[in-house]
This record gives structure tokens, C-alpha cells and sequence, in this order.
């Protein structure tokens, strides 16, 4: 996957991180758009184009989702569940970027298909090395399906 014109989904409630996290995206011009969801229904409104996010059928999926675990109307687990029973949206790669470390968190996830967790540290230079590196791995280094695999919201 190349960084050069990738589109990334952001899915976070937390201001403060949501601020820190596009910042270090941006910082090293690891992406081109970053779309942001501030809860789980959002999230799952924009990836299948429903209500005010109608106007986006047929676009391509976004081709890096980053999501928050503890999110408000439907959390990230019922988020990555539905993303991977879905064949439209199943081979996106998903990274669970939470505060949470709890042994149950990490089991569910990889148990529904997450490609990475990562702990979001504390320090906030550790925290912007941190999704820079990530960044850097999922949309410079990685190998993900053909963006024409990602079918569009209009197919199936």
C-alpha cells in the first residue's frame, strides 16, 4: 500500500487524542485524508454510506481504519464485528489503537479479526512515535489487498 493518496478512517472519541493522533499522521505526511468518526455509529454510517453519509456510495473504503475500543452508541467491538462478518469490508486492515490493555480487550479483538492492538501509551512523545510507526507500517510498508478488491459501498 502506498502512502501517497491513502485514506484512512479515524475512529476515536477523545479529543485530546484525536487531536494527538491526526498530528502525528500529518506530521509525516503518512496520509491524504483522514476521515474521523466520533462513535461507532458514525463510523459505520460513513463506511456504508447511510444517512448523511449517502452521498459516498460507490466511493472505495478507506484503506487503514484506526479505532477506539470504549466509543459512545456502538463500541469498537460491535464496530470490528461488523466490518469483518461483512465481505464488502472484511479485508480492510483494522488497528485497534485503545487505553485499554486489559487480557479480555486484546483476546476479543484478534477473536473477531483485528490485524494489530496497540496500547496507546501515556507520554505524548511516545504516543506520536507510536501511530508515526504504525503509519508508516500500514501504508508504506504492508502489503494489503489491490484497492479494487476493496469493493465499492455499491456493489454486492
Amino acid at each position: 500500500m502506498k502512502a501517497e493518496g491513502a485514506e484512512i478512517l479515524l475512529v476515536e472519541d477523545n479529543a485530546s487524542d484525536l487531536e494527538l493522533t491526526l498530528h502525528a499522521l500529518k506530521h509525516n505526511s503518512l496520509i491524504q485524508f483522514v476521515h474521523v468518526a466520533r462513535d461507532g455509529e458514525e463510523a459505520l454510517n460513513f463506511l456504508f454510506c447511510r444517512e448523511k453519509f449517502q452521498g459516498r456510495a460507490g466511493r472505495p473504503f478507506p484503506q487503514l481504519i484506526l479505532l477506539d475500543l470504549k466509543l459512545p452508541k456502538v463500541d469498537g467491538l460491535g464496530v470490528l464485528r461488523t466490518l469483518k462478518e461483512d465481505s464488502r469490508t472484511r479485508s480492510i486492515p483494522i488497528i485497534v489503537l485503545s487505553s485499554s490493555g486489559e487480557d479480555r480487550d486484546l483476546l476479543a479483538t484478534y477473536e473477531l479479526g483485528v490485524n494489530s492492538y496497540i496500547q496507546k501509551p501515556v507520554d505524548f512523545d511516545r504516543f506520536r512515535e507510536t501511530v508515526e510507526t504504525l503509519g508508516r507500517y500500514w501504508l508504506r510498508v504492508n502489503h494489503a489487498p489491490p484497492r479494487q478488491h476493496l469493493k465499492s459501498r455499491a456493489e454486492k
